[in-house]
C-alpha cells in the first residue's frame, strides 16, 4: 500500500512539473508574440522605410515627389522616390523584386500596367511588406490599400461635361489615353464617353477605344495629326493623360486651334500656355504631389499596425477626411484650370 502510495506522489509530482512547464510555455509564448506585436506597432515614422515607385520621369511625378520630400520634412518617415528606367511595368517590377530583396516596410506605387504587377505585389506581401497603391482601383483586392483623389467615373464625366459644353454639344470628337493598359485612364475615358452619349446625342465619337498618346507631348502632336488627315471635319479632342499640349500644337500648326476644342489632364506647368492662348479650353487634375504625400502616410499607418477607415485624416488637402470603400481610400482632390485661374497654381 506504501508503495503504491508513492508511486501517486511521483506521478502527481511529475504531473504537476509538465503542467507548469506547459504553463510557462504558453505564457512565454504569448509575452513574445505581445512584444513582437508592440515593436510591430510603434508608431515612430523614423522607424519605416517607405518607398514610392512612381510611373516615370516627367513633370507630373516631380511634383509627386515634392509631396513625398514634404512629408519626410512634416513627419521624419524614411521615404523616397524611385523612378523606372522606361515607362513600363517590367521597370517597375525590376525595382519592386530588388526592394522585396532590402526587405523595406512599405512599397507604393503607381503602376503602368497594375494586371501586370499582381505576382510580385503578392510575393512582396509574402514577405511581411505593406504595398499600397495609387491610380489602380482594379487591384484594390491585391493591395493593402489603394488611394485616389476622388471616384473616378465622376472625374471621367468632368471631361465629357467641359469637352461637350466647350464644342457646344454637337460634332465628331476623339479621346486620347497614355496606353490602353493604365487602368484610371481607361475608365475615365469610358466614364467621359458614356456622359456624353447619354447627355448629348449630337456628338459622335469617332472611334470606339482611345487613342493612345504614350505619356508624352511628342505622341499626342503625332497622333492628333494622324486623326486629323482621317477626320478633318472633327470638332474636339479630350486627353486622360497630361499630354493635350501636344494636341494644342498639332491644332496650332494646321490652323485648327481656334475652331476644335481640347480638354485635358493637365499640370499648370504643363498647360498654361495653351489655356492663355484659348487652344485648350479646360485642364483637369489633382495635385501629384498630394497624392504622393497620402498614398506615402496611408502605407506608414498600415506598416505601423494603424488602422485606415473612412474618416481617416491622411495629414494633406483632399484627404483629410476619406472615405474607404472596398480596400479603396477616396479623397476628395478634383483641380479645374481655365485661363483665369491658371495662374493660380505653382506646379
Amino acid at each position: 500500500m506504501k508503495k503504491k502510495f508513492v508511486s501517486m506522489l511521483v506521478c502527481i509530482g511529475m504531473l504537476s512539473t509538465l503542467l507548469m512547464g506547459c504553463s510557462t510555455s504558453t505564457t512565454k509564448t504569448a509575452s513574445t508574440k505581445e512584444t513582437e506585436d508592440s515593436k510591430n506597432k510603434s508608431a515612430d515614422p523614423e522607424d519605416y522605410q517607405v518607398v514610392m515607385i512612381v510611373k516615370q520621369s516627367d513633370s507630373w511625378f516631380d511634383d509627386m515627389a515634392t509631396g513625398v520630400e514634404q512629408l519626410k520634412k512634416d513627419t521624419g518617415l524614411n521615404v523616397t522616390v524611385q523612378v523606372p528606367e522606361t515607362g513600363d511595368a517590367a521597370s517597375q517590377i525590376s525595382i519592386m523584386e530588388d526592394l522585396i530583396a532590402q526587405g523595406v516596410d512599405a512599397i507604393c506605387i503607381v503602376p503602368n500596367d497594375p494586371s501586370a504587377l499582381i505576382p510580385t505585389i503578392e510575393k512582396a506581401k509574402e514577405a511581411g511588406i505593406v504595398v499600397v497603391s495609387h491610380e489602380a482601383p482594379g487591384i484594390a483586392d491585391t493591395v493593402d490599400l489603394d488611394v485616389e483623389a476622388f471616384v473616378n467615373k465622376t472625374f471621367g464625366e468632368l471631361f465629357g461635361e467641359k469637352l461637350a459644353k466647350a464644342m457646344g454639344g454637337k460634332g465628331k470628337y476623339a479621346g486620347f489615353v497614355g496606353g490602353l493598359t493604365m487602368e484610371t485612364h481607361m475608365e475615365w475615358y469610358q466614364s467621359a464617353v458614356d456622359y456624353i452619349t447619354e447627355n448629348y446625342p449630337e456628338m459622335e465619337c469617332v472611334t470606339k477605344e482611345p487613342y493612345e498618346d504614350g505619356n508624352s507631348v511628342e505622341g499626342a502632336h503625332d497622333k492628333t495629326l494622324e486623326i486629323l488627315k482621317t477626320y478633318p471635319d472633327i470638332a474636339g479632342f479630350f486627353d486622360c493623360s497630361a499630354h493635350g499640349g501636344g494636341i494644342c500644337e498639332a491644332l496650332q500648326e494646321k490652323n485648327k486651334a481656334k475652331e476644335v476644342k481640347v480638354v485635358s489632364l493637365a499640370l499648370p506647368s504643363m498647360s498654361a500656355t495653351y489655356l492663355e492662348d484659348g487652344s485648350m479650353q479646360a485642364g483637369l487634375a489633382w495635385r501629384p504631389a498630394d497624392a504622393g504625400y497620402a498614398t506615402c502616410y496611408a502605407a506608414y499607418l498600415l506598416a505601423s499596425g494603424q488602422e485606415i477607415k473612412t474618416g481617416t485624416d491622411l495629414k494633406i488637402t483632399g484627404y483629410d477626411a476619406i472615405e474607404v470603400k472596398d480596400g479603396v481610400a477616396y479623397g476628395n482632390a478634383p483641380l479645374e484650370f481655365t485661363a483665369e485661374n491658371i495662374n493660380d497654381y505653382k506646379f
